[in-house]
């Protein structure tokens, strides 16, 4: 259709020509074009076009981890945690492993103390209650002074000893455990049995021996030979039962067939004193020493002591028999 000449038209304006985007990351901003004038109002061609104002800027959009990355850093953070509680746990059992250990190492170097305190207290308290009833006998006979040790058995003053220590015997001296003496008097004798019963007078506050059960002794059970070796009084020493029911012949010909065996040394002066358990009841009388045929000297810790059972039922015969 052609245009009617007399129809006025404003100035010609380039339509609107849409420009596409370089990339779908980037946002650009959109083309400039000429904006059309308003009705009525022509422009100057020649006119300056006012610069165009450009549109804000939008910020660049950060990107998020992807799964691949959070499941990873959930892996780091899992072994730090984990990491950090096995070092804690290591640590925790290391150190209560060495706190438990010391506490055992200490607690067995307790016991061991406590042990060695509480059998050396045992040992002080039975030789405290043997000692003032074991007396040393000197005795005199034909031949010449002899040695020997006793034990007092009742309040009568009734002292028990070896046969062998009195056999022969013009005097009798006791020297008591305070040093003090007194004159003894012999009533009687089992040379079978190799025992005796010298007697005192009896005097203040006298200590009588307590007999034990020998039929109730084990061997390898602590003992005590309390008595005058050599003449030096009141002298104790220790060891165990080595043995029992040894049957031993002494140099006279008389054999004792229920005789216990023991290390604690026992030495001439010993003989019919008292060899003691822990609780310091009388449980046997020593007698004998080994001697080593080779050389005729004495056997180092093999002594013998007459069971304290045995003793008890000669020394009731011979009281028996002295009062008849």
């Amino acid at each position: 259709m052609q245009p009617e000449e007399n129809e006025v038209y404003g100035t010609y304006t380039s339509p609107y020509q849409p420009v596409s985007s370089a990339s779908v990351s980037v946002l650009e901003p959109p083309p400039i074009t000429d904006t059309p004038s308003e009705q009525g109002i022509v422009e100057s061609p020649g006119s300056p076009a006012e610069p165009p104002s450009l549109p804000p800027m939008l910020p660049r959009k950060r990107r998020r981890p992807g799964p691949a990355g959070a499941i990873v850093l959930l892996a780091l953070v899992l072994a730090l945690i984990f990491g950090t509680g096995l070092f804690s746990g290591w640590e925790y059992a290391h150190a209560s492993s060495s706190a438990s250990s010391t506490t055992q190492t200490g607690a067995s170097s307790s016991a061991s103390s406590s042990s060695a305190t509480s059998l050396q207290a045992q040992q002080e308290a039975a030789i405290a209650k043997i000692e003032p009833s074991v007396v040393k006998l000197d005795v005199t006979t034909a031949q010449g002074e002899q040695i020997g040790s006793g034990v007092i058995i009742d309040a009568q003053g009734d002292i028990v000893t070896n046969n062998h220590v009195v056999s022969g015997a013009q005097s009798i001296t006791v020297v008591l455990s305070n040093g003090s003496t007194e004159q003894g008097q012999l009533i009687g004798t089992s040379a079978s049995n190799d025992l005796a019963v010298v007697r005192i007078a009896p005097y203040a506050h006298i200590v009588v021996a307590q007999l034990g059960d020998s039929s109730k002794l084990v061997v390898g059970q602590d003992v005590i030979a309390v008595g005058n070796p050599l003449g030096i009084t009141e002298t104790a020493t220790e060891g165990i039962v080595s043995a029992l029911n040894r049957s031993i012949t002494e140099s006279a010909g008389v054999t004792i067939s229920n005789a216990i065996q023991t290390d604690a040394a026992v030495n001439p002066g010993n003989s019919g004193g008292a060899l003691i358990n822990l609780q310091g009841q009388l449980i046997g009388i020593p007698f004998a020493g080994a001697e080593n045929s080779g050389t005729n000297t004495a056997a180092d810790g093999v002594n013998f002591a007459i069971p304290s059972n045995l003793v008890q039922t000669v020394v009731q015969q011979i009281l028996q028999q002295s009062n008849a």
